[in-house]
């Protein structure tokens, strides 16, 4: 009896620390995760190339109302607006840039923004006109995403931004980190956003200010009254 009991914990140990081996590595973007807020540049964000685009999970597809809570003030009025994800030419479900950012901004920004315009030969490139003959130009200049196969998906993406008007340009760099789960027939997610210094200002490439928000994604009502016409 002794003897089985010993071979019992031998077999229990040999599988403990075997469990510990076979851990899975966290990935790159659960990584970026555990070291928030304290983020700095370079991140885990290769270059994309020129028809590169974030690709999501088919269960993005679609027309989407979005509510969005900044978690830092909670007390303030949740953000809403729309989201739209298609098939690009590929076949690939990608999210609809022009739509999306047009959306945000208006709800962020009212008539203030006139227009928001997707480089042809590239989703990584937007232009958003405003009035005052202000213009902001984004690229993206990182991404990683990561599908974990469980309803659950990770996107990161690296911004430059430069807002060009009266006076000299102004560049700032922004990294938003998504992650996104299968809740019923909506999506929840939860996204960490920092805002960095120009190219070239800050040699420790620091985040400067950093914001967490909570989203839902619920599927889009076709009765619902504040649908934008600009949406077709």
């Amino acid at each position: 009896m002794v003897r089985v009991l010993l071979l019992l914990l031998m077999v229990a140990s040999i599988l403990l620390s075997a469990g510990t081996s076979w851990a899975a590595k966290p990935t790159p973007l659960e990584q970026r995760l555990t070291s928030w807020p304290e983020w700095q540049l370079p991140g885990p964000l290769p270059r994309p190339a020129t028809h590169d685009d974030l690709i999501y999970p088919d269960w993005f597809e679609g027309l989407w109302d979005l509510e969005s809570i900044d978690l830092d003030t909670p007390d303030d009025q949740p953000l809403t607006h729309q989201a739209r994800f298609h098939r690009d030419a590929n076949g690939r479900l990608v999210g609809d840039r022009s739509f999306n950012a047009t959306s945000i901004g208006l709800a962020l920004l009212g008539d203030q923004l006139l227009r928001v315009e997707t480089d042809p030969s590239s989703a990584n490139r937007q232009m958003a006109q405003f009035r005052n003959d202000q213009r902001l130009e984004t690229s993206v200049t990182g991404r990683r995403q990561e599908n974990h196969g469980n309803g659950s998906f990770l996107a990161d993406e690296l911004v430059l931004q430069i807002m060009r008007g009266p006076g000299p340009p102004r560049l700032s760099r922004i990294e938003t980190l998504s992650r996104y789960e299968r809740c019923g027939t909506d999506i929840c997610a939860e996204q960490w956003q920092a805002s960095y210094a120009p190219p070239g200002e800050d040699l420790r490439n620091k985040a400067l200010y950093s914001h967490h928000y909570r989203l839902r994604l619920s599927p889009f009502k076709q009765d619902n009254q504040e649908a934008k016409t600009w949406q077709k």
